[in-house]
């Protein structure tokens, strides 16, 4: 069964890059760990920003990467099991996981912080360049 593409308006040219990024986004779609995205209103020293905040309880700074991967911001967590430990119930298990979030162009990851198990990372978006620019047309009759 073929798809139809959701962009194949004739008026949206070259948006076929897009398509493929909402098919892998919604493919990587599972619940681990939980996240949070807000929006950090302008303040003196710090332009509109976005915070996207995950809940990684257990995990060191140590056991945690954050990179920025052809426009996708990708979040990693390893734990190893502790062998030393014998456990008479588990509940929490040492889990690894990866969390990708697609950035828009433009966007720029200024940092991230970890505080009471939570990882926060801060993203902003400077304002693009308004360019108009004129095309001259040939005249090719003659």
């Amino acid at each position: 069964m073929s798809r139809v593409p959701s962009l194949s308006s004739p008026f949206l040219l070259g948006f076929d890059e897009i398509e493929r990024v909402l098919d892998r986004v919604a493919k990587g779609a599972d619940g681990y760990p939980p996240y949070n995205i807000e929006r950090l209103p302008r303040e003196e020293s710090n332009p509109e920003r976005l915070r996207i905040t995950l809940a990684v309880a257990g995990f060191t700074r140590d056991q945690l990467d954050v990179s920025v991967e052809e426009n996708q911001l990708v979040i990693r967590g390893r734990q190893q099991d502790d062998k030393s430990r014998q456990y008479l119930h588990r509940g929490i298990a040492a889990r690894q996981f990866q969390r990708t979030f697609v950035l828009a162009d433009g966007m720029e990851v200024m940092g991230a912080d970890l505080k009471h198990g939570l990882l926060s990372v801060d993203l902003i978006r400077p304002q693009p360049e308004r360019i108009v620019r004129s095309i001259a047309i040939n005249d090719l009759e003659q």
